[in-house]
């Protein structure tokens, strides 16, 4: 690889001479919770919805494990991008709290007519938290269904 000289800007980094307040940071916040769902569509037929969804037509339940991330600029006094204690207080107000333990076709009225795919899910926990945060905050939201499956939802991603 060859050599590149320091910038301005990598020397102030190393010597902790950053001007923070101009520098994006990302921050993330985890939650868990566990839910029972079955993917299928109630306007299909048995068969149909066994080709489409396979053996997710039986109700089973995961593991959630759900990630967002928001960014902004270091705030100088606190710190903080944003106080995770309160990004957990929206996530668990808005989703967790509705969500945990319940059954997601036939429990949580804001899920409605909604197949509970993963992809469905991280799409309806954005617009729920999305208007708690500060305007343009919320870079990223990602559900974890399973250790070998997720999906994203993001302005960037």
């Amino acid at each position: 690889m060859p050599y590149h000289p320091l910038t301005d800007t990598d020397t102030a980094l190393a010597d902790g001479r950053a001007d923070a307040s101009s520098t994006t940071v990302l921050v993330s916040r985890r939650e868990t919770f566990n839910a029972a769902h079955q993917l299928r569509d109630p306007t299909l037929s048995d068969a149909e919805n066994e080709r489409l969804f396979g053996k997710c037509t039986n109700l089973h339940g995961h593991n959630y494990v759900l990630e967002v991330v928001v960014t902004g600029e270091v705030d100088p006094v606190t710190g903080y991008v944003f106080d995770l204690k309160q990004l957990s207080a929206v996530i668990w107000r808005r989703i967790i709290e509705d969500v945990d333990h319940r059954n997601l076709n036939t429990d949580v009225p804001w899920l409605e007519g909604l197949i509970p795919t993963a992809e469905n899910l991280a799409l309806a926990f954005w617009e729920r938290i999305r208007s708690e945060l500060p305007d343009g905050s919320l870079r990223s939201l990602r559900l974890w269904e399973t250790d070998k499956n997720w999906a994203e939802v993001g302005d960037r991603v």
